[in-house]
């Protein structure tokens, strides 16, 4: 009888082997052999995948988004509705929601070079700057959205520009995860969680503070 296959499990396999390559060889130096003996599969499984190189590329950018975005719909599950917590709560939910984009472990690692390695392909290749727009939009998106509800549970400071402040925060994830790909030893983990913690501080009402008996 012919050997059964699960999809979605041989599908994790190869994304799973992709960016391994990708990490250690770059994306644009992967290919399809490397890629077939790094899952131990030969090349005619992953036809089914891709059949080219800009396939190999497209389809491990979409991987990547969508490991990213189930992960952050989780995450907004789990938190509900933010105001119902603290001030100080809200921070800091809101700081481990955005470290999803954050190369802050093996697999978020990886995701996020393949994340670097797209986007740098995209400036000569024009066929893949469709999904490059989408992702700069879509993480623009989700940085206003996380904006608008810590505004909308009075956590902001009334004075702030959102759009101004979408940019600034996108800008600092970006940077973050650059930083941290490229020179893990000057930027550790810690480090980023910090950085973004500070700045939304700054973006905060202040703490009140209990009143002290007389």
């Amino acid at each position: 009888m012919p050997k059964h296959v699960d999809p979605e499990a041989r599908r994790r396999l190869v994304v799973d082997a992709l960016f391994r390559v990708v990490v250690r060889d770059g994306l644009q130096r992967t290919s399809l052999r490397a890629v077939a003996a790094e899952a131990e599969l030969n090349i005619g499984s992953l036809r089914h995948y891709f059949a080219s190189q800009h396939d190999l590329m497209h389809f491990a950018m979409q991987s990547m988004l969508d490991r990213v975005s189930d992960r952050l719909l989780d995450h907004i599950d789990r938190i509900g509705d933010l105001s119902r917590y603290p001030r100080t709560e809200q921070l800091r939910l809101t700081v481990e929601l955005l470290a999803e984009f954050l190369p802050l472990d093996e697999s978020r690692h990886a995701e996020v070079t393949v994340f670097l390695d797209f986007n740098t392909a995209t400036r000569t290749n024009p066929a893949l700057r469709d999904l490059s727009r989408q992702t700069a939009e879509g993480t623009r998106h989700l940085v206003h959205r996380v904006l608008s509800r810590l505004d909308a549970s009075g956590t902001l400071r009334p004075d702030l520009d959102l759009a101004i402040e979408t940019e600034r925060l996108t800008a600092l994830l970006d940077g973050l995860g650059l930083s941290t790909v490229l020179h893990p030893d000057l930027l550790a983990p810690q480090a980023c969680l910090d950085v973004l913690a500070t700045h939304l501080g700054n973006l905060s009402l202040p703490t009140e503070t209990p009143a002290r008996g007389r």
